[in-house]
């Protein structure tokens, strides 16, 4: 995967995209990061790239032109445009699903803003406007890095374990289900015995039952037209009734 970031601060990508997972993938050429600094582009002699809004307000609006420029520029060095995602409040709240969706192209473009805004006209290059959150970030870029591990950890040969990406919380809809290590007794606090009994049937059905009951008690919009199996619905039905009785 080519991933390009746009954003006139390259130097906070630094550390967060030659460290860990994604140094590694990086290392490994699974994935290929470059970083371009759109002030680089600007025609203005004094290096600005943002100016007055049109009618007066507060704050100041990313130029146009420098970011239409260097992505210009990226796309002449990779011809297959793949999604031009602009970090923006106003846009899609960023789930696993759309991390889902962003990891089966082979090619992303993240336009991090800053200032108050963007020139209305930067929307006409974009084929995704996403938001991290309900929330206010100084720039994109932090937006950005998130964005980017969510989506690269899902990329085949990334993680060390190719179960561990669909065993998440999210990845099935519900919340992940506690888990445990050594030692079995840690303090007086034991490990189920369920998951030391080497009997699979029953660990799965331990593990939807944790993750449903998990998800009802602080997520249950979650559940909200979520596709259930029989046994799901029955549990979750019993979760309903010990909640009523309690």
């Amino acid at each position: 995967m080519q991933i390009d970031i746009l954003s006139l601060f390259p130097d906070m990508f630094e550390g967060p995209l030659h460290a860990s997972m994604i140094g590694n993938a990086i290392e490994n050429e699974r994935i290929n990061v470059d970083v371009t600094n759109f002030r680089d582009y600007t025609t203005d002699k004094h290096n600005h790239v943002d100016d007055y809004p049109y009618g007066g307000g507060a704050g100041m609006l990313l130029q146009p032109q420098p970011v239409f420029d260097a992505l210009a520029a990226v796309q002449e060095k990779h011809p297959a445009p793949g999604r031009v995602i602009l970090l923006d409040p106003a846009g899609v709240q960023f789930n696993q699903r759309v991390a889902e969706d962003f990891a089966k192209e082979e090619h992303l473009t993240f336009i991090c803003g800053h200032y108050e805004g963007y020139d209305e006209r930067i929307r006409s290059l974009v084929t995704d406007e996403v938001s991290l959150g309900d929330y206010v970030l100084t720039g994109g870029e932090l937006g950005a890095m998130v964005m980017i591990d969510a989506t690269v950890r899902l990329l085949p040969g990334v993680l060390g374990n190719a179960e561990s990406a669909p065993g998440d919380s999210f990845s099935s809809g519900l919340l992940e289900y506690p888990q445990y290590t050594r030692p079995a007794d840690f303090r007086g606090m034991k490990v189920p015995d369920v998951l030391l009994s080497g009997d699979h049937g029953k660990v799965d059905d331990w593990r939807l039952a944790q993750a449903l009951k998990r998800t009802y008690e602080r997520r249950p919009d979650m559940l909200e037209n979520l596709p259930l199996s029989g046994k799901a619905r029955q549990m979750l039905a019993d979760l309903q009734d010990e909640s009523t009785e309690g």
